[in-house]
This record gives structure tokens, sequence and C-alpha cells, in this order.
């Protein structure tokens, strides 16, 4: 594919992820936000104990071999039959073995109510492994306006049905409800737009070949998901599930503003370096681009969410989630991180080292643990704990960046040159809207005055010091209204 046509299906595909990802951000923020004021932090908490075994099991059921299709050269009907074929073989197993042991689970928990939603919750199994091979396929042609159609329809109707059954007071059940119908949906709308079927043909040699590349990622994605599931399951049981609410809520929206913007570019940014891994020049000038744009976005929209949070989260969720507001915060600073990580890393799967990945997983999440057992069972400080997602973060942009310098020649050094201009003008944007916070006003007047101040110093300072991000999205913008 030329260059030419490789930048504008990113482009046009760019930018359907973004209204796919802020459209879905949005309602699921929504959907969150009323359901805050109608659950207890408990019920959250309980949520957040089930989507640890459901989260660990898809990671298990796509074996990392939905990542491997998209990266194929070459893919042929039998090979995505054969992918669908060993994740609903593994999906079934997988469900068994939830649905058996969840007493056991809801005893080591003590709430003897987890038992049944765990189990109706697992099915997510079974129907995550049709639809991770329809998503691969989509994603590799950079087809992302069926994704954005797909969320739409999903996030609408599962967000009814998850607030109707909150009025109801079905409690922990309207969470449930809400995540296993946003999924089947989800899986009926991408089927209704895709060609694609499963046929009844396996190949050996498929297998052999995309697990070959998927194992890699399987072991990654289970050391990544177990080591964000750690901390639940620790907090779970060290202090209390309400407890456990309000750090998961602290965490789910910061992660849904920094998915909005970086999970958009990853998906795109894997199929596109993908295409053109034989030319190492432009896939480091795709990289760069990748990282100067969503950092321009993530870094400043995080921390403007950080200086919002104590006027935001009482107006918003009520003051019965005040705790919340530290995890919040540090938070919003470990997502801004997200940008320097999605990069890199995307850029190792894009040239097919899924080695190297496995490597950094390995050397990341075992200075995690250590950070995690030490602050939960030694010093036994929940905020600790936290904070200790801060600190590996720092390190870990270090540790991913590593490889990248002799992969594609771009050192950590250049990568900090790169951020450095959306990191400067933030902190900037940061202490105007802390003088402002000194003026005798406070609540939604405050946040508006913040909002207003941390826009206008941020997007001038860029303007008027030609910043180069700033320069990019003006251009791919007056570039999208010019068709």
């Amino acid at each position: 594919m030329a260059q030419k046509n490789i930048r504008q299906a990113t482009i046009s595909s760019l930018v359907w992820k973004l209204f796919e990802r802020g459209g879905n951000a949005v309602v699921q923020l929504v959907v969150q936000i009323i359901m805050a004021r109608l659950l207890a932090p408990e019920q959250f908490g309980m949520l957040s104990i089930m989507l640890v075994f459901v989260n660990l099991g898809n990671v298990v059921v796509q074996s990392g071999m939905n990542t491997a299709i998209i990266q194929a050269d070459c893919i042929e009907r039998v090979d995505c039959s054969t992918v669908f074929w060993m994740s609903f073989a593994i999906s079934l197993v997988l469900y068994v073995a939830v649905f058996l042991s969840a007493p056991a689970i809801a005893s080591f928990y003590s709430m003897p109510a987890l038992v049944l939603p765990l189990r109706v919750l697992a099915l997510l199994l079974v129907v995550n492994a049709y639809n991770a091979v329809q998503i691969a396929l989509i994603t590799r042609q950079l087809e992302m306006r069926k994704i954005f159609n797909a969320t739409v329809v999903s996030s609408v109707s599962s967000a009814a049905l998850g607030i109707g059954c909150a009025l109801a007071g079905a409690g922990v059940w309207a969470l449930v409800v809400q995540q296993l119908s946003y999924q089947v949906s989800s899986c009926i709308a991408h089927a209704l737009q895709l060609d694609w079927r499963p046929h009844f043909e396996f190949s050996v040699k498929s297998a052999r070949r995309l697990f070959g590349f998927g194992s890699r990622l399987l072991v990654s994605g289970l050391l990544d998901q177990g080591y964000q599931s750690l901390s639940d399951l620790i907090i779970g049981r060290q202090f209390s599930a309400t407890a456990l609410g309000y750090v998961s809520q602290g965490k789910k929206y910061p992660q849904a503003i920094g998915n909005i913007l970086d999970g958009a570019i990853q998906p795109v940014m894997l199929s596109a370096v993908s295409r053109v891994q034989n030319n190492v020049i432009q896939v480091k000038r795709l990289v760069r681009r990748a990282l100067k744009t969503s950092t321009f976005l993530v870094i400043p929209a995080m921390s403007l969410f950080a200086v919002l949070a104590p006027e935001l989260v009482p107006l918003l969720l009520g003051s019965q989630w005040g705790e919340s507001i530290w995890f919040l915060q540090i938070y919003c600073i470990v997502y801004a991180m997200l940008p320097i990580h999605t990069a890199n890393l995307q850029a190792l799967n894009g040239m097919g080292r899924s080695d190297l990945f496995l490597r950094l997983e390995i050397v990341k999440k075992a200075y995690g643990v250590v950070w995690i057992l030490f602050a939960a069972f030694v010093v036994r400080d929940i905020h600790f704990m936290v904070a200790g997602y801060l600190v590996t973060g720092l390190v870990s942009t270090v540790v991913n960046s590593w490889p990248n310098r002799r992969v594609i020649g771009y050192s950590y050094g250049e990568q900090i040159r790169d951020i450095a201009p959306a990191i400067l003008l933030t902190l900037a944007a940061v202490l105007f809207c802390w003088l402002v916070s000194l003026c005798p006003v406070s609540g939604a007047v405050l946040m508006i005055l913040q909002i207003v101040v941390f826009a206008i110093t941020y997007l001038g300072l860029a303007r008027l010091l030609h910043v180069e991000a700033l320069e990019y999205l003006l251009s791919m913008l007056k570039e999208l209204t010019s068709r």
C-alpha cells in the first residue's frame, strides 16, 4: 500500500475510532454516574472481584491470536475458523471452571451473594470467543466505522437495561446485566456488518503459526491482567469490599478518559505499523507521530480531571464517594503516562517482536508485585498500595522504551523531547488553575472557570509556540473537513 493511502486509511480509521471510544465513554460515564448514586460502594467492589476472574479468562480465551490475525502478512478463511474454534473450546472449559469455583470464591471473600452473579457474568467468556475474531478482522482492514456502529448499539442498549435494573432495585445484578448485555449486543452488531462466519474447518498448521506469535502475547496478557487484578483481590480480602469500591471508582473514570484517546490510537497504530514493518524509518515516523499526538491530548485531559476532582466527584457521584477523590487523582497521573507505554509496546507488536513484549511484561510485573505485596502485608496501607502504580508507572516508561532504541532507533531521550511540550504546557495550565482556585468561588462556578482558564492557557501557548502536535491535529482536521 502506498504511503499516501496508508495515511488516508489511518486518519479515517483514527477518526472513527475516536468517535467510537468517545461515544462509548460518554455513555458509560453517564451510566456509571447514575448507578453510583443508586448503588452502594460494596456492590461496585463485588463487581470488581467478579471481573477479575472474567477478565483473566478473556485473556486466555483470546490467547493473543486476535492480535496475530491483525499482525499477520496474509490471513485466510481457515486461519480465522481455526482461531475461533480454539477460542470457543477454551471458553467452554474456563466457564465450567468458574461455574464450579464460584462457591469457593464467594466463601473466600465472605460474599455468599456472589455465586450466581459470577456464574452468569462468566458467560462473557463464550460471547467474547466469537467477538474477538470479528473485531480483529475489522481492525486488520482499518474499517473502524463498523466498530463505531456496534459500539453505539451496545452502549445505548446496555445503558437502558442497566439503569432500568438499578432503578428496579436489582442491586449488583444491575451491574451484571449492563456488562453482559453490552458484550452480547456488540457481538450481534459486529456480526450483522461482517461477512465472516466460522466454518467447520481446523488447520493444525494455522494453529501452530498463529499461536506461535500469540502465545507470548497470552503470557504477557496474563501477566498484565493478573497484575492489574492482584490489587483488587488483595484489597477485597485484606481491607474490605467498600474500600475496593472506592478504589475501583477512582480508577474507572481516568481509565475511561485515557482510553478514549489512547485506546483509539492503539489498534490503528498496530495495524498501520504492521503494514510497513519492513520499513523501519516509516515505522519510527508513525510511532513518533502517535506518541506526540496522543500525549498532547491525554496529558492535559488527565491533569485537568485531577484538578477538577475535589469539586466534580461530590457534584456528580454524591458525597458518599468523597473517599475516592485521592485515588482518582493518583490514577489520573498513572493514565497520563499511558500513551508512552502504548506507543512503545504497539511498535514492538507491529514489528512482530512479541518476544520482547513478553520480556518487558515479566520485568515490570516482577517489581510491581513486590510493591503490592509489601504495601498490603507489611505497610498495610491502601493509599501506599495505589501510590505504587504511580511509581512503577514512571519506571515502566523507561523499561518499555528501552528495546525500541534498537528495534526502530527511537531512544527514551528522543521520546522525552517529543512529549516535553505537552508536559510543560500542562504544568503552566495547572498553575493558572491553582491561582483560579484561590478565588472566593466553589462548586460548578469554580469548575467552569478552571476549565476555561486551562483550555485558553494550554491551547493558546501551544498555538503561540507552534507546537508540532497541535499543528498536525489542525491540518488533519482541515483535511477531513475539506473532503
